[in-house]
């Protein structure tokens, strides 16, 4: 190789390094399903409800945030199946779940969850939420607080005004949004009906959760409040909010990650997950 191939090689390495997206940027792929884990629906609110049960011990569920599936947690059911009985939950309309005509309510998909732990007799388990998870977990801490232990709220919005203006042209987002359709069609019971269903959940998404001071002061359930620092959707300064509001809650910010963190750095996500769950 010529020295000014050499230069221009190099330059073009040093180029690329320089603007080599940063780990919050990116958006891996989805996990595939987890080998082995027992799947079933339960009939709940008038719905089929998917579900994924794997592990033995203390039981936790995981809840997936708007639009996506059950899948995207397999990285931490894999982590969290050796000292626990994990339950992966679709919500209604999402993944493998079929929905009906009743509005989508933050009270109504929490309503679900007790369902499926109905439906499992499960007296009480662990909540493990990703933004409208999250949102549902709260919800749980709220309204049915004998049903659930701790909750790890990640990437949570209490008000719509916690939400940033137009995330949906985040190019990471958009690109989220895009893989979320072509999943629902893979999954779905209803493959062809996404842009209905994205109409009927935001319908919900522009006025709640609108869940005031006093109701969060409420809450008695040990919480954690977590939060990647660069999440393209929701504002720090209320994820500080929430956490400042109900009383005993920890706040954590996970470095460079997103709103996608348990993707991007499952190792640091699992990490702060298995610390929060298993200590007294």
């Amino acid at each position: 190789m010529s020295r000014r191939l050499l230069a221009v090689a190099c330059l073009m390495l040093s180029f690329s390094a320089v603007h080599a997206a940063e780990r919050w940027e990116t958006l891996p792929p989805t996990p595939a399903p987890v080998a082995g884990a027992k799947t079933g629906y339960a009939a709940v609110n008038g719905i089929k409800v998917y579900y994924t049960r794997t592990g033995h011990g203390s039981p936790v569920v995981l809840l997936h945030g708007g639009l996506s599936n059950s899948d995207y947690w397999g990285n931490q059911v894999k982590a969290l199946a050796a000292k626990h009985t994990v339950i992966s939950i679709d919500s209604r309309g999402h993944g493998r779940s079929s929905r009906n005509d009743k509005p989508y309510g933050y009270d109504l998909m929490a309503d679900d969850v007790v369902g499926v732990l109905d439906s499992l007799k499960i007296p009480r388990a662990d909540i493990v939420g990703w933004s409208d998870g999250a949102i549902i977990g709260i919800d749980l801490a709220l309204r049915h607080p004998n049903r659930i232990g701790k909750v790890f709220a990640f990437a949570a919005n209490t008000q719509t005004s916690g939400v940033k203006d137009a995330v949906e042209k985040n190019p990471t987002f958009a690109a989220f949004i895009e893989r979320a359709g072509k999943e629902y069609a893979k999954l779905s019971p209803t493959p062809k009906e996404y842009d209905a269903f994205v109409e009927q959940i935001s319908h919900m998404w522009t006025s709640q959760p609108n869940w005031t001071d006093a109701q969060l002061a409420s809450i008695k359930t040990p919480i954690l409040v977590v939060d990647g620092d660069h999440d393209e959707a929701i504002k720090r300064e209320h994820t500080e909010y929430i956490a400042a509001t109900i009383p005993g809650a920890g706040l954590l910010i996970l470095p460079n990650t997103s709103h996608f963190a348990f993707l991007q750095d499952p190792a640091l996500f699992n990490a702060a997950l298995l610390d929060f769950l298993d200590s007294k």
